[in-house]
């Protein structure tokens, strides 16, 4: 196996709780690319997971025998389990079944991996994965939530083709989806070093806004969050007082980060002004330029309607300009972006001046593999007189960069 030494994972030691679903294949898969990230890995399997792989595949693999049960007279001697969950530096549950996740959350400990997990004092992550309407039931929602309220990471689950033939919201992760989320909640921040943004308060935006239309229908598009959400990782990282202000996305609290949840712009506009003044405001949602003039409290019917619907539109807020024109905000830098699909640069310098910002970083979406949906990108930052290429990468590493750019122009303007 071929090691990478500079991996955030590297000397980790990840205990590996199999749950028992038709995904426990993919496991052996996690073994072998978190022993490649560096990391000793030692596994726990339900009963469940035992029906569909083998422990002697898993201690193939990982180089110790698999934990199997808690009664093991042999291993339970010496209370294994409680040695089990103090060696581990951090545990991951993949897949977690609907079933494992509502016994974590509610604290059972009925065999050996709800024990270890209830035993461990280390980090916890899950990566979901079963039928779309289990992950979608209102049981597993407050579970999951329940579990994230408590810290828990939860990685995925991937929209796509089921075991049973349908489709939808419920398969695993990838093996390294996996791996790099739990190498992005362990990693110290790359480029932008501890102590960058000590004692600076960032605002951050990110993902996108829903403009409701009905009870049932909204105007929104296909931001993720995940650029926003990285910027914030780093910031914090980088010693900032965080506020994430998210717009209506699936992802994670970063470590440290004080997060706000908003739907509508006129919601993202409130929380904004709220968290206010800052040093440094960096707008990474993809606001909505504009929303419904009213509101229809009952489903809008085609019925009567025709073959064309016109919808009566307003502009939003823009939330990026009137931060940037505050002078009472206290800000140091306004940083903008900016998505296009054509003419980047030019679009991008014109908001730059247009909108009075300090720095604006600039991507083309529409590309395969990055920009949207992606966890990779390319950028382009541009500030008054300069311009930084970002090439591709994932997009924790460019928020790395970013950041280390916003603390240089802040050296730069105090000079």
């Amino acid at each position: 196996m071929s090691v990478t030494a500079n991996s955030p994972l590297a000397g980790q030691r990840i205990l590996l709780c199999v749950g028992g679903g038709i995904a426990a294949y993919k496991a052996l898969e996690l073994v072998r690319r978190l022993r490649d990230a560096g990391a000793d890995v030692q596994v726990a399997m339900t009963a469940g997971a035992q029906q569909f792989v083998t422990p002697l595949s898993f201690q193939a693999l990982s180089g110790y025998p698999a934990r199997t049960t808690l009664w093991d007279s042999a291993a339970e001697q010496a209370m294994g389990h409680l040695e089990l969950a103090r060696w581990a530096d951090r545990v991951i549950v993949a897949p977690a079944t609907a079933d494992l996740l509502a016994r974590l959350a509610h604290g059972l400990a009925d065999d050996l991996v709800t024990t270890l997990c209830l035993a461990t004092e280390a980090p916890l992550a899950v990566a979901p994965a079963m039928n779309h309407r289990m992950w979608k039931h209102p049981a597993t929602v407050a579970n999951v939530e329940l579990l994230r309220s408590r810290g828990v990471q939860v990685i995925g689950p991937d929209d796509g083709p089921l075991a049973e033939g349908e489709s939808g919201p419920g398969r695993l992760a990838e093996p390294e989806a996996i791996v790099a989320a739990l190498a992005g909640a362990t990693a110290p921040a790359a480029g932008a070093g501890p102590g960058l943004l000590q004692g600076l308060k960032v605002v951050v935006t990110a993902g996108p806004t829903y403009e409701d239309l009905d009870p049932v229908r909204y105007l929104g598009n296909r931001s993720s969050g995940k650029m926003g959400f990285a910027v914030a990782t780093s910031a914090a990282r980088a010693g900032a007082e965080v506020v994430l202000v998210a717009g209506p996305v699936q992802l994670d609290t970063p470590p440290g980060v004080q997060r706000v949840n908003v739907r509508s712009a006129a919601q993202m506009r409130d929380a904004v002004n709220a968290a206010l003044p800052a040093d440094v405001y960096i707008g990474a949602a993809a606001v909505a330029d504009y929303t419904p003039r009213a509101f229809s409290p009952n489903k809008i019917k085609k019925t009567g309607t025709g073959e064309t619907l016109a919808l009566d539109l307003v502009r939003t807020p823009d939330i990026l300009a009137e931060v940037a024109s505050r002078e009472d905000a206290g800000l140091k830098l306004v940083v903008g972006f900016a998505a296009e699909t054509n003419n980047v640069a030019d679009y991008a310098r014109q908001k730059l001046e247009a909108k009075r910002l300090d720095l604006i970083v600039a991507n083309r979406v529409g590309v395969p593999g990055t920009g949207f949906e992606s966890d990779d990108n390319a950028m382009t930052a541009y500030w008054p007189g300069g311009e930084r290429d970002f090439p591709p990468a994932p997009k924790l590493r460019l928020a790395d960069g970013l950041v280390e750019l916003v603390a240089e122009r802040l050296r730069a303007d105090a000079r």
